[in-house]
């Protein structure tokens, strides 16, 4: 029977060409087979079986390169649990950014920092991270929040970091002013110090520290990524889909790089906005006086032409796409509320009346700039057709870093992206405010300058009129984030937590639209396509959002004709691997050996 079981599992590995999962019995010295199926595998692997079946000349590379699941390369990419490791969930919340993280509870920006200068692992643990905490998640090896849902800030900021998140842990009641966290259901309490662990792969978080596993890029994922690559660059096999980085900085710039990213996608300019340069921008916003609004300008130019230097350089030779200024002001400033509690702590302590008409008057200037509902207020290309100041900055500073690097024999390759674009008029007078200052610099500097203009189609109006906007845009980048929110009527910070889990257990949704594109704004991001190319035959389009790292959905932006998508370093990786899958899937399959 022994010998005639090693005869049956070469005969069905010969058939299947794969690893396969057999169940059998042996019935009074006679073998009967019961079943069998393709086996399950981990992502080391699935790499090192295709790699093997394709050395033995039993498949082809194309076939070796179906046989990985983009998602299992988060195994490969993010630090885990060790799976030997033995522990209890405390509490679960949702899987925001792969990736496993061991540290201790802090409650603000400044003490993760503190921690991270001493060499001390921490958790940010919040409510919900705002820009201001931007420092705090750098420095933490993780981040933990009871709000939120996989593309609000945290998750966002944290996928592209690379850094483990865990979003929505509604269990938790986190009192930040007294540094402890009541986790309901339980009769556990953290105070800061408290060790624990989070699982940004499963949601889970542990009371304690687990061991952790720091996989590395095997030779193995180099090899099946080099094979994918080669799949996309076929021309024989059908249109190339690219796959380029979100980044904000030069390390993740090169990071990114180093992942294989043709380009830079996305550059958020207003992550560059924070730190010690957010007194800058608050100056300029509250600056009654023109002189220190003029002041302001210039020290944002000089740190904005710094960044720039830093990003080109780091992707030399390579697209680097700079949306301009996006969210609206206020979110550079201080919570008016907190301001409103320091001017009654003032009253109580007797200022004088002079500094408390200097705390009257800011916190009436930062009520001001409140806004009803910000994210369909005054941002995006409104921002800069009201501020015009701020886009000829900006537009000053990438144009001035790009003649400087080419001086210096360098390739730099920026592209200028206007976001939230509604009408072709705003495109129009956005675009002619850019070019001037362009021809300006290139004047001054005695260099050629030829910078791309285009926009986001992020706005369902965008969309349906792009055979008008495309006229005027050398490019197209569909933000999908906000083009979901807008398409759907969902608040996206608000929906992920409060009913978008029962919508899918109802399934009212088959899937959560902001992790994978809905069909229904796979529509708009058609049309938009489509009228885009009547416009403009030379168009290039592309997509930003969250769901451009997503297999699923780049099997349906390979198919709605898109030329590239853009997702965090991370899942670079990713990304390139789901490419060549779409395009495989998408051109009549894998071509089997003969």
């Amino acid at each position: 029977a022994g010998k005639e079981l090693d005869e049956i599992f070469l005969k069905l590995e010969e058939h299947y060409h794969d690893m396969m999962d057999i169940e059998f019995t042996i019935e009074q010295g006679k073998l009967w087979m019961l079943q069998t199926r393709v086996g399950k595998r981990t992502a080391m692997a699935a790499l090192a079986i295709a790699m093997q079946f394709e050395a033995e000349g039993a498949i082809s590379k194309e076939e070796a390169v179906m046989r990985v699941a983009p998602e299992q390369l988060d195994q490969l990419l993010h630090p885990q649990f060790d799976p030997k490791a033995d522990f209890k969930v405390l509490t679960k919340g949702m899987n925001a950014s792969p990736g496993a993280a061991v540290g201790k509870v802090v409650f603000s920006a400044d003490e993760a920092v503190h921690c991270a200068n001493k060499d001390q692992p921490c958790i940010l643990v919040r409510w919900e991270t705002t820009p201001d905490d931007l420092k705090g998640m750098v420095a933490a090896e993780g981040i933990l929040t009871s709000h939120g849902g996989k593309t609000s800030h945290a998750a966002v900021i944290a996928r592209g970091m690379g850094a483990p998140c865990v979003c929505g842990a509604e269990a938790l009641k986190i009192d930040a002013k007294a540094k402890e966290v009541v986790v309901s259901g339980t009769d556990v309490v953290l105070h800061e110090g408290d060790i624990i662990s989070i699982n940004g792969t499963t949601g889970d978080v542990i009371l304690g520290a687990v061991p952790l596993v720091r996989p590395e890029l095997t030779g193995d994922l180099e090899t099946i990524l080099e094979w994918a690559d080669a799949v996309r660059s076929d021309a024989s096999r059908g249109r190339n889909i690219g796959v380029r980085a979100n980044a904000d900085n030069p390390e993740d710039a090169k990071l990114s790089r180093d992942f294989g990213a043709e380009g830079i996608g996305l550059d958020r300019t207003e992550h560059m906005f924070l730190g010690d340069r957010k007194e800058i921008i608050q100056s300029f916003i509250l600056a009654e006086r023109t002189g220190a609004k003029q002041q302001a300008l210039g020290q944002l130019l000089k740190v904005q032409t710094d960044d720039f230097l830093g990003m080109f350089e780091a992707m030399d030779g390579k697209t680097v796409i700079v949306r301009l200024l996006d969210p609206p002001l206020h979110e550079f400033l201080d919570n008016p509320r907190d301001a409103a509690v320091e001017l009654a702590h003032a009253e109580a302590r007797g200022e004088s009346d002079i500094q408390l008409k200097a705390r009257r008057d800011m916190l009436a200037r930062l009520d001001s700039f409140q806004e009803a509902n910000p994210m369909l207020g005054l941002r995006g290309c409104r921002l800069g057709i009201v501020y015009p100041e701020l886009t000829e900055m900006q537009v000053r500073a990438i144009a001035g870093a790009a003649a400087h690097l080419k001086k210096r024999g360098l390739d730099p390759r920026p592209e200028i992206m206007v976001p939230l674009v509604s009408t072709v008029e705003e495109l129009k007078v956005v675009r002619e405010q850019i070019e001037t200052v362009i021809a300006s610099v290139s004047e001054q500097t005695g260099v050629d300058l030829n910078i791309p203009v285009g926009c986001m189609i992020e706005i369902p109006r965008a969309a349906v009129t792009a055979d008008e906007i495309g006229k005027y845009a050398d490019f197209f980048s569909f933000g999908t984030n906000d083009l979901t929110q807008m398409g759907f009527g969902f608040s996206r910070d608000d929906v992920e937590s409060a009913f978008i889990p029962q919508y899918l257990s109802k399934k009212i949704l088959k899937t959560n639209p902001f992790e994978t594109l809905d069909a229904g704004i796979a529509k708009l991001v058609k049309l938009g396509v489509e009228g885009g190319h009547e416009a403009n035959d030379k168009i290039i389009c592309g997509v930003c959002g969250e769901t451009g790292g997503d297999p699923d959905s780049i099997q349906m932006y390979y198919d709605l004709g898109l030329d590239y998508v853009s997702c965090s370093p991370y899942r670079v990786p990713i990304a390139r691997l789901a490419a060549a899958q779409a395009k495989i899937k998408s051109n009549g399959g894998a071509q089997k050996l003969a």
